[in-house]
């Protein structure tokens, strides 16, 4: 079972006191690379949420996008600072000393100065507080997961068929290839009764010349191990760890291949399936980028 590395998922929870919302999406990335935005007050769960996450993902980068909505009036706490009340009175008393005003200062007007009183948000326990948004960060990790196996199917067909098409183009490389040296031989003797006219030809030094053709063209090793790549490729298709950078890697060694049969080649339907080779095992490397 393969994934994708693009993925989304979304969770809600919502209660009488509050409202959590989970959203994560995803893009390729060469590593797993998580950008996780919540509300202040819940940065010291920040660990345990790349841990929990971490379980469902491997690679890709993913945007999490965490949601808090309180509903309870408890959840502030109004603090009265004493000592700066006093200070601004103290000066104000100083104020109306110096310049002879009347001191009319009220106590509703006094509360109203910076710091005077404030709302501070009280502390939650750490574990309450996690075991409120751990049930919508794995729901929304399940879907997420999810959207990438239906993805991964999608990409699994598609290179199934790809590595059909790299098969049958292998085949026709190795057919090909008996039909060159046939076709150089005949020439070879065509063109020796041409200069020998009626001498009788040296069928050793022709059968010599052939071979030494074949083995310069021969790309027996390169077809076999194209297709014990291909062959590869369809197993690791079936796993479940690490797919995309085996892919990846094997991609290569195709590619590898695909160049010597090219370099080899004075024959122009070869050149060409070698071209086609490359082309194909290119639109491979492209997908396996998605593969998480």
């Amino acid at each position: 079972m393969i994934k994708s590395m693009t993925g989304f998922g979304r969770a809600e929870m919502v209660t009488s006191e509050r409202r959590i919302t989970v959203e994560l999406k995803s893009v390729n990335h060469r590593y797993l690379d998580l950008s996780i935005k919540m509300p202040k007050k819940l940065s010291f769960l920040e660990g345990a949420v790349r841990n929990l996450l971490k379980t469902y993902m491997q690679r890709g980068k993913v945007d999490v996008y965490i949601t808090w909505e309180d509903y309870t009036l408890n959840t502030g706490a109004l603090k009265y600072n004493r000592e700066l009340a006093g200070e601004y009175l103290a000066y104000l008393k100083q104020i109306s000393d110096e310049f002879g005003l009347e001191f009319d200062v009220r106590a509703s007007t006094l509360s109203r100065y910076p710091e005077v009183l404030t709302m501070e948000e009280q502390s939650m326990d750490e574990e309450k507080l996690w075991g409120y948004l751990e049930e919508p960060l794995r729901e929304a990790c399940g879907k997420f997961v999810e959207t990438r196996i239906r993805e991964g199917e999608h990409l699994k067909e598609d290179l199934l068929e790809k590595l059909k098409g790299l098969d049958e183009k292998v085949a026709r490389v190795e057919k090909r290839s008996p039909e060159v040296i046939a076709a150089y031989r005949e020439k070879l003797e065509q063109k020796v009764k041409e200069l020998l006219e009626d001498s009788q030809i040296d069928e050793g030094r022709i059968a010599a010349e052939v071979v030494l053709f074949s083995d310069k063209i021969c790309n027996d090793e390169e077809t076999v191990r194209l297709r014990s790549h291909i062959q590869g490729m369809k197993k690791i298709l079936e796993e479940s760890q690490g797919v995309g950078r085996k892919m990846d890697f094997m991609a290569q060694e195709m590619n590898r291949e695909a160049n010597t049969i090219l370099s080899k080649s004075n024959d122009l339907e070869v050149s060409n399936i070698a071209i086609d080779l490359k082309t194909e095992i290119e639109k491979i490397r492209e997908q396996i980028q998605n593969i998480e």
